[in-house]
């Protein structure tokens, strides 16, 4: 199982950050999202792509870029 964390920007309020988990926990693979809105991150489980999750984040109308690289 793959850990992934994610920076994402934009979120402002615990709507958007119910958006961004609720998304990211749609993409085939995820077993797990936690989102944190007071530090703009969130970790991802599962067997899933990086690129999958960026999309769906951006599908949401957030930006994302995965952490630490």
């Amino acid at each position: 199982m793959n850990k992934i964390e994610l920076n994402i920007t934009g979120m402002t309020c615990d709507h958007c950050k119910l958006g961004v988990t609720n998304a990211l926990k749609s993409v085939p693979g995820v077993t797990d999202a936690q989102v944190d809105l007071k530090s703009g991150k969130a970790v991802v489980e599962g067997e899933v792509e990086a690129q999958q999750l960026l999309n769906a984040v951006a599908e949401e109308g957030y930006s994302a870029q995965v952490a630490n690289q």
